[in-house]
């Protein structure tokens, strides 16, 4: 039977797990095949189980300039320092060239477009309630015809028709 001590076994970092030894490295350090020591600046932004993230900020900003980037800001601006890394890292993963600049210059150019057709439709929208007011001017001189019944009943429906619409864009 083997005897362990309190020396021997640690618990890591909060999981539960118990290894004889220091808690397992953070991605970083694991990656670049070094010890991660207590303090260790990218532990808490790059945890073990997600290789991929520190991987692709390390091959686009390098380790050294990362780790001066964090340690030149103060601890609550890290984490959202660190997230933009990650998402430019990826960004210039998928676009070498042009990066998040890339991404962000296609969405403005959808907006533009979506922009466009939006006007075009308010446009038509103006059109559709100018010519459904002159139909409606034009059948109320014409009542006095033969036909009248046939044209009043006809403008009532056709008025209900603008009014649903009128309550239908108004909101």
């Amino acid at each position: 039977m083997v005897d362990y001590t309190m020396k021997d076994i640690t618990t890591c970092g909060g999981g539960g797990r118990k290894h004889g030894g220091a808690a397992p490295p953070c991605a970083a350090c694991k990656l670049l095949r070094r010890r991660c020591a207590k303090d260790c600046v990218f532990a808490p932004y790059f945890p073990a189980d997600e290789p991929q993230k520190f991987a692709s900020v390390h091959k686009v900003f390098g380790a050294s300039n990362v780790n001066k980037m964090l340690q030149e800001l103060a601890e609550d601006q890290r984490g959202d320092a660190v997230s933009s890394m990650v998402y430019e890292a990826n960004a210039r993963v998928r676009d070498p060239v042009y990066g998040c600049v890339g991404a962000i210059s296609s969405l403005q150019q959808q907006i533009d477009l979506l922009q466009t057709q939006l006007a075009l439709a308010q446009a038509e929208v103006v059109q559709m309630r100018m010519r459904m007011r002159q139909y409606s001017n034009n059948s109320s001189t014409i009542s006095t015809s033969p036909d009248h019944h046939y044209y009043n009943s006809r403008r009532s429906i056709f008025s209900m028709e603008a009014n649903m619409e009128d309550t239908f864009w108004s909101s």
